[in-house]
């Protein structure tokens, strides 16, 4: 007769205690965060109704003790539902959704090509009518002769400024997008 050996009874017990207590607390963290928004940003995000009645009941509470408390139900509360869509939602109201993240790569990637080739500028101008052209050129300049001076790159980050608020004020143009496009083919 053979008897189950150690190993074979831990595999059975699922997480050890550590990762429970490292999800929980997570879903704390996840909790404070819901917690300090405000209740226009909580009504844009999906959840149950008894997590919402948590979260603003923990916003109303003002005493240590009782605040610590009612974060800790938060996070028993947050145990029975998926935890990603809210964390995806917090992210997007924070501004670090993966699209935002993207779009940011590829304007470095066009003040990149801006600063090796001038004309750019006009593939600028033609996609963005709005762009104050000679403005433009004039910071290029001033980065190009800042990195050869080894000055701090000030008109360069000025340059990804203008770039990122003329893609706010596009209007839904994506310049570089048919680079993208050409590199999955």
């Amino acid at each position: 007769m053979k008897y189950g050996t150690p190993d074979d009874e831990e595999e059975n017990l699922g997480p050890s205690k550590s990762a429970l207590k490292r999800e929980m607390t997570a879903l704390q963290k996840l909790g404070v965060a819901l917690v300090a928004l405000s209740r226009d940003q909580l009504k844009k995000i999906d959840m149950p109704e008894r997590l919402r009645d948590a979260i603003h009941d923990a916003q109303r509470f003002t005493r240590h003790e009782a605040h610590r408390r009612q974060l800790q139900y938060i996070g028993k509360v947050m145990r029975d539902i998926d935890s990603a869509p809210l964390q995806a939602a917090l992210d997007e109201i924070n501004g670090v959704s993966a699209v935002a993240a993207l779009r940011l790569q590829q304007l470095e990637r066009l003040r990149t090509q801006l600063m090796e080739d001038e004309s750019v500028c006009s593939n600028i101008a033609r996609d963005y009518p709005e762009t104050d052209i000679q403005h433009l050129r004039q910071l290029r300049r001033n980065a190009i002769k800042e990195a050869q001076q080894s000055k701090p790159p000030r008109a360069y980050r000025e340059l990804f400024r203008v770039l990122r608020d003329l893609d706010k004020t596009g209007a839904g143009e994506t310049y570089g997008a048919d680079t993208d496009e050409a590199a999955t083919d």
